[in-house]
This record gives structure tokens, sequence and C-alpha cells, in this order.
């Protein structure tokens, strides 16, 4: 992705932090069915490797794992916070008033290629730490486990389990770096007195400039 340099994010725990806060990921890649993405919730592994390994599945129905399969570089997106900025918040229109509008977010871009899982005991293991990640903290936490075996061992053959280790990342973090500190506090404190939520949570992340 374009990314300027005082946008760019290059800490690999901070990077890490940011997959790990995104539910659902867009998988990306480009082979003999053409460009193909899928939106999956992932696992991401850290320490697994130079700079971390994601785990996820597929529909057997969906053609992408066939292209990588065949060894196509994939791309996962993982998005984060966004919002627009308006000219009205920097002070420094008063004096100059060549501004325009931008749009400040957070995203991460994992790249690599893909081992493509068709085992089901691999495969029961991914399903399973992606259900218990995401029922955690529940009263009753559902487990895969609660259903019929033969039940699960159907669900299995449905789907394919994909492996990608992280060959290299890469992290934008526009929060108006490349303006006067006057003007990110006036988009800070702007974003922070939206009535939308989403301007709220982007407002917090440029409190920790």
């Amino acid at each position: 992705m374009y990314n300027s340099k005082p946008h760019q994010e290059h800490d690999l725990q901070r990077l890490h932090q940011h997959m790990l806060d995104t539910r659902l990921a867009v998988l990306v890649s480009h082979g003999e069915h053409g460009l193909l993405a899928s939106h999956l919730p992932v696992l991401v592994e850290p320490s697994e490797g130079e700079f971390g390994t994601v785990y996820a599945h597929l529909a057997r129905a969906n053609r992408q794992w066939q292209d990588l399969q065949h060894g196509s570089e994939a791309m996962l997106v993982f998005p984060g916070a966004d919002a627009y900025v308006s000219p009205s918040y920097y002070p420094s229109k008063a004096d100059n008033p060549k501004v325009v509008p931008t749009w400040n977010y957070l995203a991460v871009h994992a790249y690599g290629s893909v081992d493509v899982i068709h085992d089901a005991t691999p495969l029961l293991d991914i399903v399973s730490r992606l259900t218990d990640r995401h029922e955690h903290g529940r009263n009753l936490p559902w487990s895969v486990t609660d259903a019929p075996t033969d039940y699960v061992d159907g669900m299995l053959r449905a789907i394919v389990g994909i492996r990608m280790p992280i060959a290299r990342l890469q992290g934008a973090r526009k929060l108006s770096q490349n303006r006067s500190e006057q003007d990110i506090a006036g988009v800070r404190e702007g974003l922070s007195a939206s009535a939308d939520h989403l301007d709220n949570q982007l407002a917090a992340h440029m409190r920790q400039l």
C-alpha cells in the first residue's frame, strides 16, 4: 500500500497488537482464478516465525485456496480505526486557508505464501482455537466439543485450513503526524467531540502519539 514516511509504522509489537485486536481480516490473492478476496476471522501467533504466523480456514467451495495451494503470494489486510478529518479542525486554517480534507486511519498488511491444510486434526485445532478466542468471556462459552462428533467431522470436510508464515509486514498509522502540534491537537479534540463513536476511537489512538 502507498504509505508516506510520516505515517509508516515499524514497531513490531505495535503491528502485532493491531493484528491481534482485529477480529476480521481480508485475505487477498491473485492466481488462476483472478483476483480474489475473502473475509476471515484469524488467529495470529506473533512468536511463530520472524514476523509471526496467521491461521484461518476457508470453505472448500471457495476457489481461493486452490490458487494459494499453487504457491500464489497472499496479502492479509488488518483494518483499524478510521475517521474523516475536516479542515475546520486545524487552528492554522485561520492564518493559511490552503487546507483540504483528509482521512486518518490505521491498517496493517501482512504478506506471505500460504500452506493449505486438509488433515482433520490440525483443522480441528484451528477451528477450536478460533472458537475459544471468540467465546472467551461469555457467561456460558460454547465449545466445538459441545457439538456431536460426527457433525463436526462433516463440517471439517467442508473446509480447508490455511497457515501463512509472514514474510513481511507493512503498517500505516496515519494520525496527522505531518501537521503541527497545534493542528494535531485540533484534530484530536474535534474527533473526541464527535457524536460518531468511530471518530472517538481514532481520537483515542491520537492520544497515544
